[in-house]
């Protein structure tokens, strides 16, 4: 079978660990190069190693993408190194202050949130466009979650980030349709990561239990609805938020 990304370009951000890294992998699997940023140097460059061990070509620039000179950065490595951007994962987040009411919530933490969840995937939007606008061509996904098609009670700026990443996404697919850009998010319930196991902590196996399917996801079943909205099987979706969920919402 034929790599359904053979020969593009993506961008992951967040690609240090967790459904970023499995993201990265997933694209060099599909035969696209990718551009790997995150905040964690180590992490993010042991990404780039696993991606090229595994056959792929990959290059990680250290990227915090709440500053708008290192999103620009990311995305100029990609384009510099191989000519255009076609793909693009906007992953990176943080959870914030879990289970901390509204009237409690810190202002400085709140600031910090907005800052990463929602105008990081902003920044990167702009800039990846910008690109993919001079080829007439390209697919962005988005990273929200179920919270942003629902409520709940482990912190409303979480939400409300989610929510807003929704928002940029509907809008910037119906404002691109008629350029060649598709844009979609991913919207997960609890995936078996590092922010997911701090957040929930001995809530774990109660949260386990919320899924209909019995289990949490897995990173890399998020990373293949990425590749698959990424790619042409995909060709007539834009402006959706995908649930990958194990049943949650249907509840």
């Amino acid at each position: 079978m034929n790599p359904l990304l053979e020969g593009k370009v993506a961008v992951v951000t967040g690609g240090s660990s967790g459904i970023g890294r499995a993201a990265a992998l997933a694209f060099a699997r599909e035969g696209a190069h990718v551009a790997i940023g995150a905040r964690r140097q180590t992490e993010g460059e042991e990404t780039e190693r696993m991606v090229r061990e595994a056959g792929g070509q990959a290059v990680f620039v250290q990227t915090d993408v709440s500053h708008t000179e290192q999103v620009q950065r990311l995305i100029q490595a990609a384009v510099e190194r191989w000519g255009r951007l076609d793909c693009a994962f906007n992953n990176a987040g943080i959870e914030g202050d879990s289970f901390v009411s509204t009237a409690d919530y810190s202002e400085a933490t709140w600031d910090k949130i907005i800052a990463i969840n929602l105008t990081g995937v902003f920044l990167s939007m702009k800039y990846e466009l910008q690109q993919m606008l001079k080829h007439g061509s390209g697919t962005i996904v988005n990273m929200s979650s179920i919270a942003g098609l629902t409520g709940g009670g482990i912190g409303s700026p979480y939400f409300a980030t989610k929510h807003g990443v929704i928002g940029l996404t509907k809008g910037a697919a119906i404002e691109y349709a008629k350029s060649g850009i598709r844009v979609n998010a991913v919207c997960p319930a609890v995936i078996n990561t590092e922010m997911a196991q701090r957040g929930f902590g001995e809530m774990w196996d109660a949260v386990v239990n919320m899924h209909p399917v019995g289990r949490v996801g897995k990173p890399e079943e998020v990373a293949d609805a990425v590749v698959w909205l990424c790619s042409d099987r995909a060709a007539f979706i834009t402006g959706h938020a995908l649930p990958v969920d194990g049943g949650w919402l249907a509840q």
